[in-house]
């Protein structure tokens, strides 16, 4: 668990799942608990996610909110790092691009504790912007499940719907929404058109 993971200097740690798994609201618990350990925290996410509470908050499915600062970039947010802070917390690290990589490696070689959290996969189940990196470099990675809308078991994909069916394969990647654009699923129970039934749609 994190809670017991120990280590002198700094350390980067990934929160992964699909929507409504609790990503943020567990990104949210670290910070508090930081805050209450009287370490200086400063909070980052997307611009792109202006869901709940505005984009200068982060914000859970169930009301907790943590003021943020929002960023276009991975550049954007090296440019505001506040050089006193113990930890540094990013929410919806999908959205951002692959410099975020470098950019968490950096910081945490500089003795900060970097906290990511993010959604692994698309809307196709394949992955997510420089998610996969960055869980391949983080000394700590919980994987976290919603459950599925259909069967109730653990869900790992995000469902996107479109008039209440599952979107088409080129689709683009980037689409915000909430329940009303999305669902949690199983593998079972996800489905997409395949790419090739797309095109041959178009012919």
């Amino acid at each position: 668990m994190t809670q017991a993971f120990h280590q002198t200097g700094g350390w980067i740690e990934v929160i992964a799942g699909v929507m409504f798994s609790g990503k943020s609201e567990e990104l949210i618990r670290r910070v508090r608990r930081a805050i209450i350990a009287r370490k200086r925290v400063q909070v980052f996410k997307s611009h792109l996610d202006a869901r709940y509470a505005g984009i200068y908050s982060i914000s859970s499915h169930d009301g907790r909110t943590v003021h943020a600062v929002p960023a276009d970039s991975a550049a954007q947010i090296a440019l505001q790092i506040d050089p006193m802070a113990h930890v540094i917390a990013i929410d919806e690290a999908q959205f951002l691009d692959e410099g975020v990589v470098p950019l968490v490696t950096s910081l945490a070689a500089r003795g900060r504790r970097v906290i990511v959290a993010g959604t692994d996969t698309d809307f196709r189940g394949e992955p997510f912007g420089a998610m996969p990196d960055l869980m391949a470099i983080a000394e700590v990675v919980d994987k976290l499940h919603a459950i599925c809308v259909l069967c109730g078991g653990p869900a790992s994909r995000n469902q996107r719907l479109i008039g209440g069916r599952p979107a088409p394969y080129d689709s683009p990647t980037i689409m915000v929404g909430g329940t009303e654009s999305y669902e949690a699923r199983c593998r079972m129970c996800f489905s997409i058109p395949r790419r090739d039934a797309h095109q041959a749609s178009l012919l």
